[in-house]
């Protein structure tokens, strides 16, 4: 097995269950309340109508369905026989029925394969009641609580229309801790009036935090977006590849082995992208930062 020079989410799980595991993306069709008029509209100036998700769940494609379906996918992909349902579109915890939330993650536990559960969701969409019930099906198996921060800036919340602070972030942070949930934290690079120093900030903070897990997304322009618009009316310019490899690799060595890096890149849909292009190259992208991360460590 290859050893990489950083803690991967991959190893950490092969600690857990001696093989890999494979997350099954799953979208519920949910939304967020930046985007259905609650905070505001439109969602952030990055999102996509998918939420950067399949879009499965507006084909009104079941989760279970889904589910066993991405599971045949990676037994045949990667000879995979442990996966986490992984809830990705949108806000997966935002929802006034408590009980439909339930039923709509239990969904996903198709068999005791199914090892572990993993929701995506925005720091001002949870409260004790939704984490007391995924703490009551996640028995038996890990629970993920990944939440969008994106910047430690307010000043770029704002801008990016997030409709939250880094203050709500931290308030919702330390409430998922309380409740043992792994905490893994997104972050994304390149976002319109940062520099490298407002990046780092935001790396920082984290670190400092004590998250228990980070995703690295760097900024990519889809079709349909805000975003699109900034960049044909060339009020944005994309962070190129050098500096996205080299801040990840600062990041990952200011991290530490304790933070568990759980995604070093975005992914965007080939068909929807405007720029950049490098953003399609994953395998390029990663095998920089591993260079750059060995020379620094």
């Amino acid at each position: 097995m290859k050893i990489e020079p950083f803690r991967t989410v991959n190893s950490f799980l092969r600690q857990i269950y001696g093989q890999r595991v494979q997350k099954i993306p799953l979208d519920a069709g949910f939304t967020c309340p930046n985007r259905d008029g609650t905070k505001g509209r439109g969602g952030c100036i990055y999102c996509d109508a998918t939420g950067s998700g399949t879009g499965k769940g507006f084909e009104k494609i079941s989760i279970r369905e889904q589910m066993l379906s991405g599971i045949n996918w990676a037994k045949k992909r990667y000879n995979a026989n442990k996966y986490i349902a992984y809830f990705q579109s949108f806000s997966n915890t935002y929802h006034s029925d408590i009980h439909y939330l339930k039923d709509i993650f239990t969904q996903a536990f198709v068999s005791e394969d199914v090892v572990g559960l993993s929701v995506g969701t925005r720091p001002d969409c949870i409260n004790e009641e939704c984490l007391d019930m995924l703490k009551d099906i996640s028995k038996g198996r890990l629970l993920f609580l990944e939440l969008g921060l994106q910047s430690a800036s307010n000043k770029t919340l704002k801008h990016i229309n997030r409709c939250h602070t880094l203050e709500d972030f931290i308030y919702a942070a330390n409430f998922v801790k309380s409740f043992g949930f792994h905490l893994c934290a997104h972050i994304i690079f390149g976002l319109p009036g940062e520099d490298i120093d407002d990046m780092k900030k935001t790396v920082l903070f984290l670190r400092d935090f004590h998250v228990d897990g980070i995703k690295f997304h760097n900024l990519y322009i889809h079709k349909d977006t805000i975003m699109e618009k900034y960049y044909n009316n060339g009020l944005y310019t994309p962070i190129n590849q050098e500096d996205y490899t080299d801040i990840v690799a600062w990041s990952i060595k200011e991290l530490g082995q304790d933070i568990i890096v759980h995604r070093l890149t975005g992914d965007p849909n080939p068909d929807k992208l405007i720029a950049p292009s490098w953003a399609l190259d994953k395998g390029s992208t990663i095998g920089l930062i591993k260079e750059k991360l060995i020379k620094i460590i």
